[in-house]
């Protein structure tokens, strides 16, 4: 096995990060590797924040429904998606094309953030240290864009913590390929079977990590997640960045 198949095949989310700071040549391979992703059209339509200032963290944290991580890690990324920038491209010369807001920009723009974000990722945990994707940067999208000084058409997708770990956790167990990877056509017929053995695992894994206070399954947790509405004022905060659905 190579050792980028190992890397990947370890990753787990880190939320506790010892005070080492991230330094400019990591930061600088992280980003380089980020900007090598695979981009739709070759637009590059996304946008990197950079945070290490500690009060912007808390607000940020704050926003993002009170993430401990955000205030703790050495380095914040916030990861965006920016059609802004095209347009100031066309600007001069074609004034009279425009990339709008439209459900399919805002789709290839999410993926290009999400792919350049990935590679970030993997950039950082090859150089020993540890992350996690924060999506409660969405929980209000309008304050956040007003703290970071989003112009129109950029808007946050999540955000990332950076940092070296101060912990160890338990490898989270994945689904079977058997019910994720399908061949030649969709296939649905062992779900049932499948996800009843995935929750037994599941709920070992939970157990372990929570040293015997938790034993929830996958779909307990689905289910709690799924049971309220969350970031209602999401469509609204997008329409407001100039993306239309």
């Amino acid at each position: 096995m190579s050792y980028t198949i190992k890397k990947l095949l370890d990753h787990r989310s880190i939320r506790k990060f010892k005070s080492d700071p991230v330094s400019e040549e990591q930061l600088r391979e992280i980003l380089n590797a980020a900007q090598a992703a695979s981009t739709s059209n070759n637009m590059q339509a996304y946008s990197i924040i950079t945070v290490r200032d500690y009060k912007l963290k808390e607000q940020l944290a704050e926003l993002s429904g009170n993430q401990q991580s955000i205030k703790n890690c050495p380095l914040f990324l916030v990861w965006c998606a920016d059609l802004y920038r095209t347009n100031v491209a066309l600007s001069e010369k074609y004034p009279h094309i425009q990339a709008a807001g439209s459900v399919e920009h805002l789709i290839s723009s999410t993926v290009d953030t999400s792919l350049a974000a990935q590679n970030a990722v993997i950039a950082a945990e090859s150089l020993g240290l540890g992350i996690v994707y924060i999506g409660g940067i969405r929980n209000d999208i309008d304050q956040v864009a007003k703290l970071l000084n989003l112009p129109k058409l950029v808007y946050p997708v999540f955000g990332l913590c950076i940092g070296v770990p101060n912990e160890e956790p338990v490898l989270r167990p994945r689904l079977s390929h058997q019910i994720v990877v399908h061949e030649n056509y969709y296939n649905s017929h062992n779900y049932k079977e499948f996800i009843q053995k995935y929750d037994s695992v599941n709920k070992e894994y939970t157990k372990r990590r929570s040293n015997g206070k938790e034993s929830g399954s996958w779909t307990s947790k689905l289910a709690e997640k799924l049971s309220r509405p969350r970031r209602e004022n999401l469509k609204d905060g997008l329409a407001n960045r100039g993306f239309y659905l």
